[in-house]
């Protein structure tokens, strides 16, 4: 097992940018699915989709914690003190939570990728990762099996609601490529072992997702090429997504407790 100690400075870097990325879509989509509450179409998933959003929060602190131990980072200052050009989410996870059908199929395909990079994660040979992984990977497999069950129901459900999952798929289906865009120096550490190899996550997860959609819900998958552009790149939707969710630690930024 490698320790923080025994990292160049330039699998440092890398390190600190993927874990970065991971936290930041985490942050993100967190905030999305906190937009829903006491507005879900039941209390049980009013409750539901809290908790999940609250569970992707805590990894974003897991992803945030293993930072610090790199380069000793706040946490909290870099979750509400970065503006978007700072910010490196992907725009999947930006993009406006939509009606209900588009918020459980962006968190399918979102859940899918986390549960599949987790698993591979805890094989790292970065050993500070590896048991983060292990925490976090059961959480995720229990999001997955969640709104899988949603996306289905409502491919599966009445004319409406297959037309609105059918319209979410065709949206968000070239945003989700973005997920799998290595930050540099990504892949030297995955010849390493130290993180997971992205090319081999993407191929089982497109296997996942495709039989789930396709085989098992009836839905057809777009033909439409990927968004390319990196993850510094943002949709006019970040920034007033940052200013809600940053304006009480930016109104007190001295405070300690709240």
């Amino acid at each position: 097992m490698t320790a923080a100690t025994a990292l160049s400075a330039t699998q440092t870097a890398a390190l600190i940018r993927r874990l970065t990325a991971l936290a930041d879509d985490e942050i993100i989509l967190a905030h999305r699915g906190g937009e829903w509450t006491g507005h879900a179409p039941i209390l049980e998933e009013d409750i539901a989709l809290a908790n999940i959003a609250q569970d992707e929060l805590g990894h974003a602190g897991l992803y945030l914690g293993l930072r610090t131990e790199l380069d000793g980072s706040d946490p909290d200052r870099l979750a509400f003190f970065r503006d978007a050009g700072q910010y490196t989410n992907t725009r999947f996870t930006e993009l406006p939570k939509g009606d209900w059908a588009f918020t459980m199929l962006r968190q399918f395909l979102y859940d899918a990728f986390e549960a599949l990079w987790l698993q591979a994660a805890t094989a790292s040979a970065y050993a500070p990762l590896a048991e983060v992984a292990a925490k976090a990977v059961r959480e995720e497999k229990f999001h997955l099996q969640h709104t899988a069950l949603w996306v289905e129901r409502l491919a599966l459900g009445t004319p409406e609601s297959e037309r609105r999952t059918q319209a979410a798929l065709t949206e968000l289906w070239p945003y989700a490529a973005q997920l799998f865009q290595p930050v540099e120096g990504e892949q030297e550490l995955a010849e390493a072992s130290l993180l997971p190899d992205l090319q081999g996550v993407y191929t089982r997860w497109q296997t996942l997702v495709t039989r789930h959609l396709v085989e098992k819900c009836g839905l057809t998958l777009p033909a439409t090429f990927p968004d390319s552009a990196g993850r510094d790149v943002h949709t006019d939707h970040l920034a007033p997504l940052l200013a809600e969710m940053q304006s009480v630690a930016r109104a007190y930024p001295e405070a300690e407790t709240w």
